[in-house]
């Protein structure tokens, strides 16, 4: 969940009114936000940095808000959304009306994309705000939207990134390119020496921020640019402008464009960006067009500021939600939150328009959920539902819980490792190569310790031994949790196993002891040992021959004639991989045959 930081003088200055910090944070509740922390830029820079950073950065002491905001709701990202929400919510205004207003020479913008973009990223986006004017705070929200989305819905910039340019330093039609990085040749944003895009990755590679999104095109043979009628670039998506079209306090027209891979996620962006700094605009809530001229020839026309329009019952979100509220009531409580909404001929029918800031509304579930957070869910009656439906423990638990009491009163003690283990736990320390081992391997491990999701129990419990090896012996420890194995029939192409994994450690392995609780444990399931005279189903041992176990001396659990399981006497050199100086037994079988 986002979280904003708005300076508290300015929120109230811009809301009309003056809260204390429990009238703010109600009024936020009851709109389905949170008052996370109150708190000041230096507090923030002390914790973060410490004292000294604090007194160096000379930090401003004025109180800032900072506010949880749901993650789909990208049009309070900034305070002029968040101010426009609690307005229309309070009724103190009604929900703005955004609108296209072609340029007074009649002569649109125009982006042109090069078919060569199609390698790397091939979509963009574009639209112009005209006469707008920023103060400090406008000019500081207006940057930090743009980051709170590259962060968010452009999920670090590999979906979208965000230029926005003077447009009174620079001069159309555009063009959106793909260039080699040696033919790319400008002067980065706040820098003073013109660099080709090699080098701008190398001076690049040790900046706190603009690092993390180098490598989204480092290896491509071509990187994304745009350039003006004369030459002039404007950014190197997804990674910076360029010096030359900056925008300041003195911009009046500003040039968005909007480059990516997803295009669905460009147009949220786009429509976000512009409607909520529209507001600076000269002519409130305008917007000047862009034409987008596509590889194909075709000529699409940005923002599109889509207003849809959504019908539903009243009946349905009164059940939905649990109350009884009239039709009326429904669709002022969906105009309070910035859904326009009135009552069809028929009654039941609410017919609800959903502007362009609200692209979370794709179901008439989120228009019910509104209708909730507008009634107040404290004031929502608590009541038992109208049907009966008995409970009960899912099965495959059950059992677990209830071998986990007859195991530890035969004198195991559970142990609880963790699920993620290293490539050598499961291959090379149990006498076994990692590449045939059938596992499900870590894309991005962070530790060589999570590297691979356990296919067995059993190097947890060593490594459980091994912590506690000073303990007096015998150490008998036990474990019923799931391992992961591969298994192409699955969607996921792997699937969770139940096992049970038991082992003894001692002066001699005491094979005797782990065979006696497989034993005590078939006894509880009901299973009968299979005699070679019996016809009836049950379970034996048959000779196996494992890497990890002592040679003659290890066994497969044999039920209904397949086998779930091992038992038998760790080799030497697993035991040596563990740095355990006792030999060990071990059994590890299936439980979930026995649900």
């Amino acid at each position: 969940m986002p979280t904003i930081g708005v300076k508290r003088d300015l929120l109230f200055e811009a809301l009309g009114k003056t809260y204390t910090d429990d009238e703010f944070q109600t009024l936020c509740f009851a709109f389905g936000l949170e008052l996370d922390e109150v708190t000041t830029e230096k507090q923030m820079l002390t914790r973060e940095q410490g004292d000294d950073a604090a007194g160096a950065a000379d930090a401003s002491e004025e109180i800032i808000y900072r506010i949880d905001i749901p993650a789909n709701r990208y049009d309070l990202l900034c305070m002029e959304g968040l101010v426009t929400g609690l307005l229309v919510f309070q009724g103190k205004i009604k929900p703005p009306q955004f609108k296209m207003v072609e340029p007074a020479d009649g002569k649109r913008q125009v982006m042109k994309i090069l078919p060569e973009t199609a390698q790397i990223r091939p979509f963009a986006v574009a639209a112009v705000l005209r006469n707008i004017t920023l103060n400090q705070a406008a000019y500081d929200s207006f940057i930090d939207l743009q980051d709170k989305l590259h962060q968010n819905i452009c999920r670090k910039r590999t979906l979208v990134a965000i230029g926005t340019h003077d447009l009174d330093t620079i001069q159309g039609p555009f063009t959106y390119e793909a260039r080699a990085p040696t033919d790319i040749n400008f002067v980065p944003l706040n820098q003073t020496k013109s660099m080709n895009g090699n080098e701008l990755m190398e001076f690049y590679s040790t900046h706190a921020q603009l690092k993390q999104y180098l490598p989204i095109i480092r290896d491509s043979p071509v990187y994304p640019v745009i350039y003006d009628s004369n030459g002039v670039v404007l950014s190197l998506p997804p990674i910076i402008n360029g010096d030359h079209s900056k925008i300041s306090l003195k911009t009046k027209n500003v040039f968005i464009e909007c480059t990516a891979t997803d295009l669905t996620k460009a147009k949220v962006v786009l429509d976000t960006i512009v409607c909520m700094f529209s507001s600076h605009c000269g002519d409130k809530f305008s917007v000047e067009p862009c034409d987008v001229l596509q590889p194909d020839g075709t000529t699409v026309t940005y923002p599109e500021l889509e207003v849809r329009e959504e019908t539903i019952s009243a009946k349905k979100a009164n059940e939905a939600i649990g109350i009884s509220e009239s039709p009326n009531k429904i669709a002022d409580m969906l105009t309070r939150m910035y859904l326009e909404a009135e009552c069809q001929d028929d009654g039941d029918q609410i017919k609800v328009k959903i502007p362009p800031t609200r692209h979370d509304v794709i179901h008439a579930c989120d228009i019910y959920e509104d209708v909730a957070i507008a009634f107040g869910y404290n004031n929502i009656k608590k009541s038992l539902p109208s049907f009966m439906h008995i409970a009960k423990q899912y099965p495959l638990n059950k059992l677990t819980e209830q071998l986990r009491e007859q195991v530890a009163q035969a004198g195991f003690t559970e142990a609880l490792t963790f699920t993620l283990c290293s490539r050598d736990d499961i291959a090379r320390k149990l006498n076994k190569s990692i590449d045939n081992m059938p596992a499900v391997h870590i894309a991005n491990p962070k530790t060589l310790e999570f590297q691979v999701v356990r296919t067995t129990l059993l190097p947890g419990l060593l490594k459980t031994l091994v912590a506690n090896r000073k303990m007096p012996l015998p150490l008998k420890l036990f474990e019923i949790s799931d391992v992961v194995v591969p298994d192409d029939d699955t969607e996921v192409g792997a699937r969770n196993e139940r096992r049970l994994c038991a082992v003894n450690c001692n002066k001699t392995a005491g094979f005797e002891v782990v065979h006696g609780l497989l034993d005590r444990v078939m006894q509880l399931l009901e299973v009968s040992w299979k005699s070679s005279s019996s016809k009836n189903g049950g379970y034996y041992l048959q000779a196996a021959e494992d890497p990890s176990y002592f040679p003659g001396r290890c066994a497969h659990i044999m039920l209904n004639n397949v086998a779930i399981g091992k038992i038998g006497v760790l080799h030497p050199t697993v035991l040596q991989a563990f740095e355990l100086t006792t030999p060990c037994s071990v059994v590890e079988f299936n439980i979930e045959p026995f649900v």
